[in-house]
């Protein structure tokens, strides 16, 4: 979710809408995902591969992240940049906490009118409606976090490292991401990770170790995609890219047969399980990356269909990329409040989804027409100036 203001600081950037097409792709699979039981979300990636959305948002923010600021940082405006990524890790901050207040009181309101314990065990906040003295502290500090409200503060974090990261690349870039992937193994082998509430637990994503998605997204947006190339056109790398996602789509089928389980040999289930998301454990990141590498080669920055009036309502979603999510946490909470509620029929699943979705692609509409309303400035002078030829009878 990187900054959706790209307006230049030194120098014009083009926007990729690629990258907007697969975040709104992305905040659409959230919506989905966060909805327990529901049958359309078998259509979101994490029911055919190890990594799902997270990778995603994570790899495209730190890729713009180096693709807007690392030009300017290299042209001698590092504090310039740092105020407006700080800035940005500041919006993302408030927009935590007002989300958080608002998520809570949606849960308490529904558990108090349907008296239904139920919602506040499943979201991780019952300890908060018992002790909001202690929590909303927590909550301030990060520490504490309902169920899906984990991903906002894994952004804050790594915006808030961003400065140092591009200064880093900027200068030694392959030292810098050297020096990342150092972190993360022994992040991994250490077990680094900040620390959560209730006391013993930790963040569910690991800023130790997803700052490598980040910074290799933001090595690449530097000027480290080009370097990259021969590997995206090459056909033996392509070749090991797809036996990557097929093999990664036959492990995650054995997760629902109990019969292709069975095939799996014991030595191979131990050496690739467990595959642990909060710590990003390679077979998702390396997955990504197969993916990526995918979707560089066969789909151009330039492909037609981006500018499509069919593609245009996922690309205002990417575009307004931190509001939708918000607004999809509490879409998935009311979708999923009506199939508990109500009915958990396929039809009744198939129109809650598609009318979630309808819904944050309205939104995103009037965001985009919102911005588009040019800012009316008038100073005093030129106010009292009209005021008076409107009322000349006092002026």
């Amino acid at each position: 979710m990187a900054d959706q203001d790209l307006e230049p600081l030194s120098l014009a950037v083009e926007r990729d809408l690629r990258l907007d097409l697969f975040r709104g792709i992305g905040l659409w699979m959230i919506f989905l995902d966060h909805i327990p039981h529901d049958v359309v979300a078998w259509l979101t990636l994490r029911n055919y591969g190890f990594s799902d959305a997270a990778e995603f948002f994570v790899f495209i923010s730190g890729y713009l992240a180096g693709y807007i600021y690392g030009p300017i940082v290299r042209g001698g405006q590092f504090l310039a940049a740092t105020k407006r990524l700080l800035m940005r890790a500041w919006q993302m901050y408030v927009a935590h906490i007002m989300l958080f207040l608002l998520f809570t009181a949606q849960i308490a309101r529904t558990v108090r009118k349907f008296d239904n314990p139920m919602y506040e065990d499943e979201f991780n906040v019952h300890n908060f409606l018992q002790h909001p003295d202690v929590l909303i502290g927590q909550a301030l500090s990060l520490r504490y976090k309902p169920v899906n409200l984990d991903v906002l503060p894994l952004y804050i974090s790594l915006m808030l490292a961003a400065p140092l990261i591009l200064w880093g690349l900027t200068r030694r870039p392959n030292l810098t991401l050297l020096g990342s992937a150092i972190l993360y193994v022994l992040a991994r082998w250490f077990d680094w990770n900040f620390a959560s509430y209730p006391p013993g637990t930790t963040w569910y994503f690991n800023p130790f170790a997803w700052q490598l998605m980040f910074v290799f997204a933001a090595w690449c947006g530097v000027g480290g995609v080009a370097k990259l190339q021969f590997v995206i056109q090459s056909r033996v790398a392509l070749a090991v890219a797809i036996a990557w996602i097929i093999f990664a789509l036959l492990i995650v089928m054995t997760w629902h047969s109990a019969f292709l389980e069975s095939l799996v040999p014991k030595w191979m289930i131990k050496a690739i399980y467990p595959i642990d998301k909060t710590d990003l454990d390679m077979l998702r990141f390396t997955h990504f990356l197969a993916l990526a590498l995918v979707v560089s080669r066969y789909l151009p920055r330039h492909w037609a269909p981006l500018t499509s009036k069919w593609l245009r309502p996922v690309i205002l979603c990417g575009q307004h990329s931190l509001p939708i999510f918000c607004f999809g946490v509490f879409l998935s909470f009311g979708a999923h409040w009506i199939l508990m509620q109500y009915t958990r029929g396929v039809w009744e699943q198939l129109v809650v989804s598609a009318a979630g979705i309808l819904i944050m692609i309205a939104l995103a509409w009037l965001l985009d027409r919102a911005a588009k309303v040019p800012n009316l400035f008038v100073d005093a002078s030129e106010f009292g100036a009209t005021k008076a030829a409107i009322e000349p009878g006092k002026a």
